[in-house]
């Protein structure tokens, strides 16, 4: 009796329960971005392992499959390509830096598969639209742009930017060159510093030949903090300003001493400001995991996952790579928490929020 009582309720169960959705993630888990990628997909794990314990999408859990790329583009391509042709991920999710989402581009096109939350604030991932991409935060040419009009509001006139001889520091540039041309201004110096190796010896002399007020400068975790060391070494006290790449906890350890008073531009709410929805049930979770504050990085991880799970969702009980393009492109006005995404045919931008922070001498950011 009891063997037919369970073979009873196994003919009740569909037979894709329990079932795993694999999502593809390529991000420098090690390199010099490696803290701010491990905090941001802790972030984005707390809402992933909260829907699968409640039983998943639709019966599915989601198993989030983690390649480190070093924060190399190169590895990074080939990682995605790994995901995508052997390990036949539903979706790519959430890969960091610029130059490495564009390294996987031609196989998003070319294998049909949709990327949500790219880790960066690239345009070129904005405009011109890509069919396959689903940005979560905004460009970095808006934080750079606000930065600027920032620092000319408050009276500061002399600004030099150094920026990353990549594509993400290209991009990141042009937004600061309408911020300058918004406020009526030139840059007093403007520097390229090698993405993975920046040459010091020659970029602070010159900075502080320039004699800045502020420097912008766009470049990615230890390789800014590096540079901040550098500056205030050669007896500089400019106001340093940098983007949101940076906004985690492991960027202000790195910085150590020198982090008072940085200026670090975000994409999302203050991840203390209970206000907002999003914030408040990442907090929940967080501490439920032991994670005793959140950071900025862990809030975009939480926002992109709640993106990605809401595009599983509604592609329904086999969601196939191009039913979650579909899905996610058929979201309007979905809220997140207290910040609505938007995707149509002719924009996958999603949010266009930002803001400043300052690094407090608690080590933490404040706004």
């Amino acid at each position: 009796m009891k063997k037919q009582w369970m073979a009873a309720i196994a003919l009740l169960v569909p037979l894709w329960a329990g079932a795993q959705i694999l999502i593809g993630q390529t991000a420098g888990f090690s390199g010099p971005v490696a803290g701010g990628v491990k905090e941001a997909t802790d972030g984005a794990r707390l809402w992933i392992d909260s829907v699968n314990a409640s039983g998943g999408v639709l019966g599915q859990k989601i198993e989030l499959v983690s390649l480190d790329d070093g924060f190399v583009p190169q590895r990074a391509a080939e990682n995605a390509r790994k995901l995508i042709t052997e390990q036949n991920v539903a979706a790519m999710f959430f890969t960091r830096g610029t130059p490495h989402n564009e390294a996987i581009l031609p196989l998003l096109e070319q294998h049909g598969v949709p990327l949500i939350a790219p880790s960066t604030g690239a345009m070129s991932l904005h405009v011109p639209v890509r069919k396959y991409v689903f940005n979560v935060r905004a460009p970095y040419q808006r934080e750079a742009e606000k930065a600027v009009i920032h620092l000319a509001t408050v009276g500061v006139t002399k600004v030099a930017v150094v920026h990353a001889d990549d594509a993400f520091g290209a991009d990141a540039l042009e937004g600061a060159k309408r911020g300058f041309a918004g406020a009526q201004l030139q840059p007093v110096a403007v520097l390229k510093a090698d993405r993975s190796k920046p040459d010091y010896s020659k970029i602070i002399p010159a900075l502080v030949e320039s004699q800045p007020q502020a420097v912008l400068w766009l470049g990615s975790g230890s390789a800014v903090a590096d540079g901040v060391r550098a500056l205030r070494a050669a007896g500089s006290r400019s106001q340093v300003v940098t983007l949101s790449n940076n906004a985690a906890g492991a960027f202000i350890k790195s910085l150590g001493e020198h982090a008072r008073g940085v200026i670090v531009t975000q994409v999302f709410p203050a991840e203390h400001s209970i206000a907002y929805p999003l914030v408040k049930d990442a907090m929940k979770l967080a501490k439920a995991k032991g994670i005793a504050a959140l950071s900025p990085a862990h809030l975009e991880g939480f926002a992109a996952a709640r993106v990605l799970v809401e595009g599983l969702r509604r592609a329904g009980e086999k969601p196939s790579r191009e039913r979650i393009r579909a899905a996610l492109e058929s979201l309007r006005n979905f809220d997140i928490g207290g910040l609505q995404i938007t995707y149509t045919p002719e924009s996958h931008s999603g949010l266009n929020f930002a803001d400043l922070s300052i690094i407090g001498a608690d080590g933490r950011f404040r706004r």
